[in-house]
């Protein structure tokens, strides 16, 4: 499923990446750096999710589909 495991990599590195910006924010006492990571971060885990809604989709679709041939 080429679309569920874009969905997770660009989801993992917008959670990595918004987890440093939280950092960075932190360290340097920037309030918007922290925002933004935070932003991202949630961002990321959205895109994950919506990787593993799709690998699930495509895993009952198939799922049905074997059983449908297996009957006929």
């Amino acid at each position: 499923v080429m679309g569920a495991t874009a969905d997770k990599i660009k989801g993992t590195a917008n959670e990595a990446i918004g987890k440093a910006k939280q950092g960075i924010g932190e360290a340097t006492g920037s309030d918007k750096l922290q925002g933004e990571g935070a932003v991202q971060e949630v961002k990321g885990k959205g895109q994950k999710a919506l990787g593993d809604a799709k690998e699930a989709t495509k895993d009952a679709v198939d799922k049905a589909a074997a059983a449908a041939n297996k009957n006929l």
